[in-house]
Order: structure tokens, then sequence, then C-alpha cells
């Protein structure tokens, strides 16, 4: 595909381990594309008939992480009016990406590792536990051992983790990518907005080339559309 020595080792490591069912952590920084690997994990498996539930663990309020995770009962607290099901249920047989999860409140991280462990999960304000098959999939931009040493987050939970981890490189890191990507963005772009873009100029491209991307292929794709526009 002409993709950069990286980004081969990346995709030569989602080829092994896509079709098993061990858990992942995926790292990278932020607009690497942590949600397109664990995208590219679960339909390259044998769960790819069923669902991909994701759950971004930094964006749920820390009141409300607990009943989107685990679902709830009617009446559990102010404002259960009726049941919902959790993201770990609806995640069975398919596969659960926990996005940020290093975010995830310490309490929960307890109760998450049980499920983990024992593969049943209760609802909030439930009496009774059910089976749950899922395959976990968990992706932060934090240095998780660093975290562990400042308490935030837990030793066991991370090991749990840990079973396979993927590194997602920068784009700095793989600046040969960044022409290929150009010129993705510019054709998908140029067609959306029903733009006559059909070039970058040498002078634009070197521009890119050269710039440190601290958004990286998410800051690269809004640059684009910005420039197609």
């Amino acid at each position: 595909l002409g993709v950069s020595r990286p980004m081969e080792r990346l995709f030569e490591r989602l080829r092994v381990v896509a079709p098993t069912k061990t858990t992942v952590l995926v790292l990278g920084e932020s607009g690497t594309g942590k949600e397109l690997v664990a995208n590219a994990l679960h339909h390259n498996s044998p769960r790819r008939a069923r669902a991909f539930v994701a759950l971004n663990c930094g964006a749920i309020p820390k009141e409300i992480i607990e009943s989107e995770l685990f679902g709830h009962e009617r009446g559990a607290f102010t404002g259960a009016l009726v049941k919902r099901v959790g993201r770990i249920e609806q995640a069975h047989g398919g596969t659960l990406f926990l996005d940020e999860v290093s975010e995830m409140p310490p309490d929960l991280q307890v109760k998450f590792l049980r499920v983990l462990e024992e593969r049943r999960v209760t609802p909030v304000g439930g009496n009774e536990s059910k089976d749950v098959d899922f395959r976990l999939v968990a992706a932060t931009n934090r240095d998780l051992p660093k975290e562990i040493d400042s308490g935030r987050f837990r030793q066991d939970l991370f090991y749990r983790l840990s079973v396979v981890t993927v590194e997602i490189p920068s784009l700095r890191e793989r600046r040969d990518d960044i022409p290929l990507l150009v010129e993705r963005f510019r054709d998908v772009f140029a067609r959306e907005h029903d733009r006559p873009v059909t070039g970058v100029t040498p002078a634009a491209l070197q521009a890119l080339l050269h710039y440190e991307w601290p958004g990286n292929v998410r800051e690269l794709k809004n640059v684009m559309e910005s420039a197609v526009l």
C-alpha cells in the first residue's frame, strides 16, 4: 500500500491479534485513530457479525458512567424511570471499546475489574447478575504506569487490560504517510463539498510535511477539509 514502516508494523500486529479474543490496550496520542484500530480489530475477528459498542469514559459525567456501563433497573435512582441495558450487556457476543479508559473513576475500576474476572454483570439497583461474553479493547493517550504511581489507576486493572498492547505512532513519526493522507482527504472532501480541487501545490505539500501535527491525523483531516473549502 506504500505506507510507512511504522504503519506496516502496526498493520501486521493487528493482523495477528484481530482473530483472537484477547483483550487489547491501544495506546496513542489524541487524534491518531485509536477507535479506528478498535474497529479494525472487531471487523477482522470472528465477532464481526455482532455488536461493536463504544464508550468514551472521559465524556460521561462520573455520576452516570456506572449506569452507562452496567445498566440499571427501574427506580434504581432518581430519574431511572425505565430499565436500561448497559454497554457491557449490549456488547454480549461482540466487542466493547472503552476509550479514555484512564478517566474511569477509581470506584468503578474495582467493579469493572470484577466483571472482567467473573464475566458477569449486575445492573445498578439489581440483585441478579448476568453472564456476559465480550471482547474488550481499551484505549488511552495517558501514561498508565504514571497514573498508577499517582494512585489514579489500579495496577491490577492495568494488567488485565494490557494482555496485548498496540501503540499507534504519531503523525510526526510517520511523515511518509502524509502525502497519501493528503491525497485521500483532498479527494474525499472535494467530492463531499463538490469543489473542483484536483491537486496540492508543491509548496503546500512541503508545509504539510514539515508541520509537527500535535493533533495528528484528526488535525490533518480538519486542515484538508478547510483547505478544500
